[in-house]
């Protein structure tokens, strides 16, 4: 299909030191530029981020410290990118909450004017999102071929979840997929521990994941100036931090765990 444009559409991804649109940083940017006629230039860049790649983030985008060592930093890129994106619109997956505001931080601290006024901003994944709903009635629709009646029933809403999980064991008894390393495996089994490990995002201690696992299996903050820090670590250098929380608007679930995580270290 043709593409109805009046100004060209950078198409781009970011792989990068993690999630963290403020403090995180750049390591990869591929971008797609799709011109009135609709040709198609496509240009990637190696970034040194200038600060380590945390070794859980580089099993996810197979890019580690050695391979962007000798690569340029941002700042000595940047001209180039902004040159070959031009006056064009962006999209994405994703993009607007992450791709976007990570290249307007990496843009600004390179002290390059990026201005985002005048662009039209197309993320695919919230177009997928609005004509696919993620909701449970569209998942009743796609594995049991029937409409949910009752929804927001509670007593029918947990029927139905019900039969939704048993039409997934069923559905992907035998489906395969690869991992980074190209091994294949299956992911969903008829196994609650294995469903349970698939299921969660992150390795969360609290429920409201401000506490999580790191790969070490040692829990860590995953939000504010201890993100990524030892939390028996930050407790011992800096007690108020513990008060702070405790008298700040966290889950009492969360208060519950770091409570916890402080008894233990008396012992």
């Amino acid at each position: 299909m043709n593409v109805k444009l009046t100004k060209p559409l950078v198409f781009f991804d970011i792989e990068a030191t993690g999630l963290n649109t403020g403090s995180d940083r750049i390591v990869e940017i591929a971008m797609c530029r799709m011109e009135t006629d609709n040709s198609v230039e496509t240009k990637s860049f190696r970034i040194n981020p200038g600060i380590p790649i945390p070794p859980e983030i580089s099993k996810i985008h197979g890019i580690y410290d050695k391979d962007v060592a000798d690569k340029p930093g941002f700042k000595e890129i940047a001209p180039r990118l902004l040159q070959f994106i031009g006056n064009a619109d962006l999209a994405g997956y994703n993009s607007n909450k992450f791709d976007v505001p990570i290249l307007a931080e990496e843009f600004l601290r390179a002290d390059v004017d990026f201005d985002l006024d005048g662009r039209k901003l197309i993320d695919v994944q919230n177009i997928f999102h609005f004509m696919e709903p993620r909701n449970l009635a569209a998942a009743y629709r796609f594995y049991c071929g029937k409409p949910l009646e009752n929804a927001h029933s509670a007593e029918y809403d947990a029927k139905a979840t019900l039969e939704v999980f048993l039409a997934q064991l069923q559905k992907y008894e035998h489906t395969e997929m690869e991992d980074e390393k190209g091994n294949k495996y299956i992911p969903v089994v008829n196994d609650i521990k294995k469903l349970s490990e698939l299921s969660a995002r992150t390795k969360n201690v609290d429920l409201a994941g401000r506490i999580i696992y790191n790969e070490r299996g040692e829990e860590v903050f995953s939000f504010g100036k201890y993100k990524d820090k030892n939390v028996r670590d930050v407790f011992k250098k800096e007690p108020s931090y513990y008060h702070w929380m405790m008298q700040g608007d966290f889950p009492l679930y969360t208060k519950k765990v770091i409570t916890k995580i402080r008894l233990s270290m008396k012992g």
